[in-house]
């Protein structure tokens, strides 16, 4: 089994098992997770999502270049999964947060997949990159046209354009990476943001995921505008009375998703 899923009070943890190969992503495991993802969409028991890679050295090193595919360039574009690399890069059907917990290096598909996470916590060690050009190829599952939205136009293009890696810190600093600690404090600080998630309002946070990811191309007065059925159904929840209800009388909601 090369990727992990193992849900447990409305959270699901996702493994990539491949420590001995970086937790590079070849075609099984590739499918592995889409199917991991599919069912995270259409269940009703899991409020937040925590991705990684099994190790200390590697979040993921992205495609297994040694799994033989005799696969081109164009063919594999052509072929490409929608839903970007490992079916998270860009995935849009996911109503729950994503968090990446990364443990290492996210290199070419494993930096993509950070890319479709919502809140990514690093080691203090962790590197970025997305190397393709230095191979002959192209970060095509999601990095060329997500990095340049997520930090500024240059500092995305130097990255693709020379294959170098981006330290923790300086990801952080381009608004990147929400949070940067030493190995030894990774775990604590990813259940701190998952605690927090699930102190909120599960359809207030769908409708907060779902209005980030279908109107970044808007302006904010179209955006605001939008009567998004994920909005919707937050406004006319019972869980928005609950929340006003908890407040005044000085209680922790009690949140039933409806």
């Amino acid at each position: 089994m090369t990727v992990r899923l193992e849900i447990a009070g409305q959270v699901a943890r996702v493994t990539i098992d491949r420590p001995d190969r970086m937790n590079a992503v070849d075609a099984a495991t590739e499918a592995a997770l889409e199917r991991v993802w599919s069912r995270i969409e259409t269940g009703d028991d899991i409020r937040c999502v925590v991705l990684t890679g099994a190790g200390d050295r590697a979040f993921s090193a992205g495609a297994d270049m040694k799994a033989a595919n005799g696969v081109g360039g164009l063919e594999y574009w052509g072929a490409a999964n929608p839903n970007g690399f490992g079916g998270i890069a860009l995935r849009q059907g996911l109503t729950v947060p994503v968090i990446a917990r990364v443990n290492g290096l996210a290199l070419g598909g494993g930096f993509e997949m950070v890319l479709g996470a919502d809140i990514v916590i690093a080691a203090d060690h962790a590197r970025f990159g997305l190397p393709e050009a230095r191979v002959g190829r192209l970060p095509l599952d999601g990095g060329m046209v997500a990095l340049q939205r997520l930090i500024p136009r240059n500092v995305a293009a130097g990255l693709m354009m020379t294959g170098r890696m981006l330290s923790a810190e300086d990801a952080a600093r381009h608004g990147l990476v929400n949070a940067v600690v030493p190995p030894d404090r990774l775990d604590a600080e990813v259940d701190a943001w998952v605690a927090d998630i699930l102190s909120c309002a599960p359809l207030s946070v769908a409708a907060i995921k779902d209005t980030i990811r279908s109107t970044a191309h808007l302006n904010p007065q179209e955006a605001r505008d939008l009567r998004r059925p994920a909005l919707i159904a937050a406004l006319k929840s019972e869980d928005s009375a609950e929340g006003v209800a908890a407040f005044r009388e000085k209680r922790a909601p009690v949140w039933r998703g409806r």
